[in-house]
């Protein structure tokens, strides 16, 4: 076999690519790839189809601006991005590329329905010659040994001879604008070394940052996981570090930036670890680690340890409430924010609600605001009542749980009750906080 090298390689500028999964990770996706290509971005939610039609993304991951700019009317133009919610729109592709979220259940066990029923669906339309690459984060060997069958049986084809697989795992940061999909460099793989460099020189086509190939699909994969099962660790550790010097009466975020003056110091921070990654992703790996006969006790621990932080916080900020007078039960208490994370709408797996949830044990009446949230979905996923606009009464105690840019706005003496307290779980306030995680 004649050896290729993946620089000369070039890719079909007349392919169609269909994305799988309009979220966080396909938008920005589809929208890169619709610069150069045509694309027909599918997503199974009618809501979410007719929004994107009328140049609006609701987690502002895309500016309209932007958005707009790459959609077209049609699915037969050379370029731009045609969303739709019909999957025989689809028929025409010959790259799917998967995107769909990998929860995990109530027991925290890989949760791989969206990849099995997107896998069907895709199966119902593939044709001889077609690439399916997936981007979902999984542990090592679900692309192969979990979809690929699903494709096979769906679709009637043997794969690598009709149709054909491969796995580039995303890297999107929520709400950050900075790390933008094509400015992280992408590690890409295929079922063969010629679609490994198929898939390579789409990806590198549009991704400005660059690709790294991987030998297999497997590797690629285990790269994935691995990414936010270490970030999960590192957090773990400064968590427990917190929990350590509050008992000593030290400020964390004090020798946190004494110790980071040293090159090689990694500068994590002590936090809620939720959304839709970090405080997943290690379950994956654990799972298919323990059907391999070992027990993995670093990455299970970290997972215990940041998955307590949400009563610990309340804890904390009790004892606080009790040292100034305020009587807890009854207690107005403000939580600024419910996303997982800061200047994002996405209320996937936040930790927030578990402080919440602790506060409302203690008798506390807790009062959200946050101006990101849809308060809709906060009340489907949780049961709670939250608001996008500023409260206009006056609390006991008010906790920075999200550090959205809004609220370092703030005038919080305007929200305050006289002696009452305010509580820092970002460490972003400064002075004017009593205290901060």
């Amino acid at each position: 076999m004649k050896k290729v090298d993946k620089n000369d390689y070039k890719i079909d500028k007349n392919i169609k690519i269909a994305i799988i999964g309009l979220g966080y990770v396909g938008l920005p996706l589809a929208r890169l790839f619709a610069t150069k290509y045509s694309v027909i971005g599918f997503d199974i939610n009618e809501t979410r189809i007719t929004s994107l039609k009328s140049g609006t993304d609701t987690t502002l991951e895309v500016d309209d601006v932007t958005l707009q700019k790459v959609l077209v009317d049609n699915a037969n133009q050379n370029t731009g991005l045609y969303c739709t919610s019909t999957l025989d729109d689809l028929a025409t592709c010959n790259y799917f590329i998967i995107t769909v979220p990998t929860p995990v259940d109530k027991n925290n066990r890989p949760d791989l329905t969206p990849l099995y029923k997107s896998s069907e669906s895709v199966g119902k339309i593939l044709k001889k010659g077609d690439i399916v690459i997936y981007e979902s984060t999984v542990y090592p060997g679900v692309t192969e040994e979990q979809c690929v069958p699903v494709l096979e049986k769906v679709s009637g084809l043997k794969f690598n001879e009709d149709f054909f697989a491969g796995y580039s795992p995303e890297r999107i940061n929520p709400g950050d604008k900075e790390h933008t999909v094509e400015k992280i460099l992408k590690v890409t793989s295929g079922s063969t070394p010629e679609i490994g460099l198929k898939v390579d020189a789409l990806y590198k086509s549009v991704i400005t940052a660059g690709t790294h190939l991987a030998p297999s699909i497997k590797v690629a994969e285990a790269a994935k996981v691995i990414e936010n099962s270490q970030r999960d660790i590192n957090i773990a550790f400064v968590n427990e570090l917190a929990k350590i010097f509050n008992l000593m009466g030290i400020d964390t975020q004090e020798v946190l930036t004494a110790a980071a003056t040293k090159w090689n110091f990694l500068p994590f921070k002590p936090g809620l670890v939720g959304g839709h990654c970090i405080g997943v992703d290690p379950y994956y790996l654990a799972q298919r680690a323990q059907e391999f006969g070992y027990h993995p006790e670093i990455i299970l621990a970290g997972r215990r340890l940041n998955d307590s932080m949400g009563e610990y916080v309340a804890s904390q900020i009790v004892k606080l409430m009790i040292k100034k007078g305020i009587s807890v039960n009854g207690a107005d208490l403000l939580m600024l924010g419910i996303t997982f994370k800061e200047n994002c709408p996405d209320v996937r797996n936040t930790k927030i609600v578990d402080v919440v949830k602790a506060l409302k044990e203690y008798g506390i009446i807790v009062t959200i605001f946050d101006p990101l949230a849809n308060a809709n979905d906060v009340k489907k996923e949780y049961n709670l009542i939250t608001s996008n606009s500023i409260p206009q009464d006056k609390f006991d105690a008010i906790v920075l749980g999200v550090a959205h840019a809004e609220f370092l706005e703030l005038n919080f003496s305007e929200l305050q009750k006289e002696d009452s307290l305010i509580y820092d779980v970002k460490g972003v306030l400064g002075a004017i906080a009593d205290n901060r995680l």
